[in-house]
């Protein structure tokens, strides 16, 4: 980390720091979010550093306002901004001086230590494989989340939710493995506990793929450092049952999004609740 730590010269740095390229220009909800965003987590972690890619007058306005970012960001300015309706073959023909690709070549170019985006994710997803590459081994990336769950760190991890539809067995054992690796080297789970998610639990069920993956899942268990559970359910995806949960990228996909609407419907019932209760009139 302190090589490049030290690379960045404009950015008050030590040995310690966590250097963040940042897509600026991503999202919804605009610079300013992001921004406001990197001011909250900046309060609690001092070591973090931040290289800003996005309209550099625009940033410069925004950063100026914020006190606690003064002297830990660096703004590399990008004239382009890939949009939420761009598809990825558009933003790898045509995103070279774009936000997104900025960010992703800083940590190509060891500049950052990592690289967020609230951008458009086909565009990320493939802008950072061709520019990061896979590891040996790996022929499908996947995008992993964190779901809220009754275990002890208040979340599992589930993957994929979306980057490819299609996974085989040797690509769930893939999720498997680096969904383990997450757990443990982010996190701190020493021995994650790792579960298939299948319509039922039962050994006989499920798709084709899904039984040879239960078999390759469970023979990998020493060499992935992890436990293996077998097979869960939707119902398993915020318990206590299992840490991480592996998926295609289809099905993972559809259960974020269901997910997210059960719990803006919650929250909506909630709010009408109390307007109508006499204590909030």
């Amino acid at each position: 980390m302190s090589d490049i730590a030290n690379r960045i010269s404009p950015i008050t740095s030590n040995h310690k720091s966590i250097i963040i390229s940042v897509d600026a220009m991503g999202g919804d909800n605009g610079p300013a979010a992001i921004v406001a965003g990197m001011a909250n987590s900046a309060k609690t972690n001092a070591n973090l550093r931040f290289i800003v890619n996005g309209n550099k007058t625009i940033l410069n306005q925004l950063i100026s306002k914020r006190k606690i970012l003064k002297n830990i960001c660096e703004i590399r300015h990008s004239k382009d901004i890939i949009s939420m309706d761009d598809k990825p073959t558009h933003a790898m023909r045509n995103g070279k001086e774009s936000s997104m690709w900025g960010t992703i070549e800083a940590v190509k170019n060891k500049d950052a230590h990592a690289a967020v985006s609230c951008g458009n994710t086909g565009a990320l997803m493939a802008i950072s494989t061709i520019r990061l590459r896979k590891l040996p081994g790996v022929y499908r990336p996947a995008i992993a989340i964190l779901w809220p769950s009754s275990n002890s760190l208040g979340f599992n991890f589930m993957l994929d939710v979306g980057a490819d539809i299609r996974a085989d067995a040797p690509d769930l054992l893939k999720y498997a493995l680096m969904g383990a690796s997450y757990a443990r080297n982010g996190f701190g789970l020493v021995r994650p506990r790792v579960g298939l998610l299948n319509v039922g639990t039962e050994e006989h069920k499920g798709r084709l793929e899904l039984k040879e993956a239960n078999d390759l899942i469970s023979e990998s268990v020493e060499n992935g450092e992890y436990e293996y559970v077998g097979f869960v359910e939707g119902n398993d995806i915020p318990s206590n049952r299992v840490d991480v949960i592996v998926t295609d990228g289809f099905t993972g996909n559809i259960a974020l999004k269901t997910g997210e609407g059960t719990a803006s419907m919650i929250g909506a019932a909630m709010r009408e609740s109390f307007k109508a209760t006499f204590l909030s009139k």
